[in-house]
């Protein structure tokens, strides 16, 4: 039976179950990823566990979230992980040296291997030919350990690239086309494979673009096939010896998912949403007079892009998928433009920007940072003229880190747009409250950057008479890895000395919880609940190595002043003995892998959720921290819950073991309701023993 390329890697790997779509599945992971905002907690679980050494091919510890230094949080984290990277085989990437992913990327990545990370834009690998999925630290420190990560077998969405992409039109272009037609909620438990004749015109860093943002989409991961691109790309770097070439079978089929679509945001008219999917090839699933107005139930066979016929795009906020044509938007003024991020800083995208500004001066109602991904990039910058041209247009270079895209400076001005290179735009998420965040293409960004408003750019040549610099690949990278510090073997490494400073903290386990589950609704929330709403990045961030202090800023955006916050009123609901629940509609968790969305709260007392959809990793970490995820069999039940109401989980031991759905009372209103139990059998396994960590240490 002919095969797709994920099939293949994951037929590879496979530890445990079959390829059957919808069934749980092990696989063995060959290489991990951490970054400091995560690593900390990852390795602190590591030794919790009793592992001495890593044991996968590579696990590479990244520096490049936590820069900021206020204060002595973040640096007692960077010498925490150099000494634990040390002690344990893994191999660290120093701050300064880049962005994880696109490091990695870069030095690391290698066609048909597995890699796990515990940052969310992990499939940032799918660009090289990887199954490059994200998950939670503690998930990520069980594969350090030798052990397997299990996931949903996915079903496999196809994405059919055809001819060209047009001069000024970009990969990120393509992620906000497909983000346009599949959205970011209903695609939990597939991954995205890209195939067709179009592939060929793409770069490796072009590929990785698409797959980064792929997290915004739900998916587990996306990729694409290994092919002559990817021996340049990798013979470039100096890893041409790690090629391989993988490519789906001739005739793989692709699943087929029924996704619900809105009616173009310019019209309700079901013939506009027919004209729709015959552009991408998606068939109506059924009868549209059946569905509510201005809606379609439509399946999806694989989507086909014409790449030739992809316009710039951009995304506004307060999400990844509201995205419209820059023809639409062209003329708003912007006050604050960002190229960088692993999403958009390698060395064609900088270049590209470096050869419009060159001899030109940023509008002067802007502000322009520019982030290179990595030290090599900055380095081939610095070297062949490119970056002073940079800073001669008025350019700020800022660090080769993540930066600006987790709220970590450069945050716009009150009531001004910002267009970002980055992959997220979540309400707040850029440090202001209220911010009008544009995800764009670094083409559409440097366009900006000179006109001061947004511009198509392929307007560029009749307004600013400025040709498309055509940027190739370079032959060869600056090769340099000075700051990667390499593992010591295993007898030098016994001898090392764990520093931990005082603000790292010993995470706490799970616990198992009680039947039958007594507990308070101590927060009611809507639609597409990102983990920056549960848990804030920002300045917030450095508080990740200390749980109870990081613990007191969940669900910070929805305090006010004068209220108790949601840490008090948790900690109030803990004290009286009960377990505290989270209410939420649908697509809850969305964004990063952060597990300190499920281990702080964990922390507080809160036992339940019950959301109408909780997102993949999510889940994930809610179980491994000993949370009990629950969907409504009823999405209607969540209208007549409230804040306050105390509810009852009946034959709580029952369900975790073996049941689908499980019986909620609302004693405070009197009525009871029923909620589904989907949860893998390992999963069970793992709420029964009260979290992931006590079910390793247990043995399982």
């Amino acid at each position: 039976m002919a095969q797709t390329l994920v099939y293949k890697i994951l037929q590879d790997h496979l530890t445990s179950g079959q390829l059957v779509a919808g069934d749980e599945i092990g696989i063995r992971i060959d290489q991990t990823l951490t970054q400091d905002a995560t690593g900390t907690t990852a390795f602190l679980l590591l030794e919790a566990m009793g592992v001495p050494r890593v044991k996968t091919e590579l696990s590479v510890s990244y520096i490049d979230h936590n820069m900021a230094q206020f204060g002595p949080e973040n640096h007692n984290d960077h010498i925490y992980l150099q000494s634990i990277a040390r002690s344990v085989g893994a191999h660290l990437s120093r701050p300064g040296n880049g962005i994880c992913h696109q490091v990695h990327l870069e030095r690391f990545g290698r066609p048909g291997r597995t890699l796990l990370g515990s940052d969310s834009h992990t499939p940032t690998g799918g660009g090289i030919g990887m199954i490059a999925i994200g998950a939670g630290g503690l998930d990520v420190a069980v594969a350090m350990g030798g052990g397997p990560f299990y996931t949903t077998c996915p079903r496999v969405v196809g994405v059919e690239l055809r001819g060209k992409l047009a001069p000024w039109v970009a990969a990120k272009d393509i992620i906000l086309r497909l983000l346009s037609i599949l959205t970011t909620r209903g695609n939990v438990g597939c991954m995205v494979e890209y195939f067709g004749p179009g592939v060929a015109s793409l770069s490796v860093p072009a590929r990785s673009t698409c797959t980064n943002m792929g997290a915004e989409l739900g998916v587990t991961t996306s990729v694409f096939p290994s092919d002559q691109a990817t021996k340049a790309f990798l013979i470039a770097q100096g890893r041409g010896d790690q090629y391989v070439h993988l490519t789906a079978d001739k005739h793989a089929e692709y699943g087929r998912i029924v996704k619900r679509l809105h009616a173009q945001r310019d019209s309700a008219s079901i013939d506009n949403i027919k004209d729709f999917c015959t552009e991408v090839d998606i068939e109506p699933a059924s009868d549209p007079g059946a569905a509510d107005e201005g809606m379609l139930d439509v399946s999806f066979g694989h989507v086909v892009i014409d790449l030739g016929k992809v316009v710039p795009l951009a995304a506004g906020s307060p999400s990844p998928d509201n995205v419209s044509t820059i023809a639409e938007l062209s003329g708003q003024k912007v006050s604050q433009v960002l190229i960088g991020s692993c999403t958009n800083s390698s060395y064609q995208d900088l270049m590209l920007c470096a050869a419009v500004l060159k001899n030109r001066t940023v509008h002067p109602d802007i502000e322009l940072g520019i982030a290179p991904g990595s030290r090599q990039v900055l380095k081939m910058l610095a070297a062949n003229g490119a970056l002073a041209d940079l800073v001669a247009s008025g350019a700020r270079i800022l660090e080769s880190s993540c930066g600006p895209c987790i709220g970590q400076g450069f945050s716009p001005a009150e009531g001004t747009v910002s267009l970002r290179t980055i992959n997220r735009n979540f309400a707040g998420r850029s440090g202001t409250t209220g911010d009008m965040v544009y995800l764009v293409s670094p083409e559409t960004a440097v366009a900006a950057a000179l006109r001061g408003k947004i511009t198509d750019p392929r307007d560029m040549g009749e307004t600013m008479d400025i040709e498309y610099p055509n940027i190739e690949a370079p032959q060869e990278f600056s090769i340099d890895d000075g700051m990667i510090i390499a593992p010591l073997d295993e007898s030098a490494s016994q001898d090392v000395e764990i520093i931990r400073g005082s603000t790292i903290v010993k995470p706490p386990a799970g616990e198992k919880l009680p039947d039958p589950l007594k507990g308070q609704v101590v927060i009611k929330v809507g639609d597409k609940i990102t983990t920056d709403h549960i848990m804030p990045a920002g300045s917030l961030l450095k508080f990740r190595s200390n749980v109870p202090e990081y613990a007191r800023y969940v669900f910070n955006c929805f305090n006010t002043e004068g209220s108790p916050s949601f840490a008090e009123r948790a900690l109030a609901v803990r004290d009286a003995g009960a377990k505290g629940v989270i209410l939420a509609g649908d697509s809850y968790g969305q964004g990063s892998s952060r597990e300190h969305a499920a281990l702080c709260p964990m922390h507080l007392g809160v036992g339940v959720v019950i959301a109408k959809a909780i997102e993949r990793i999510h889940q994930a970490n809610l179980v491994n921290f000993a949370i009990l995820p629950l969907t409504f069999v009823d999405a209607a039940d969540y209208d007549r819950i409230s804040e306050g109401d105390e509810l009852v989980v009946h034959d709580l031991d029952e369900a975790i073991v073996s049941g689908q759905t499980v019986n909620v009372s609302n004693a405070t209103q009197g009525f009871e309701f029923a909620c589904e139990v989907s949860l893998a059998p390992r999963q069970r396994k793992i709420l029964a023993a009260g979290g992931l960590l006590n079910f390793t240490r247990q043995g399982g």
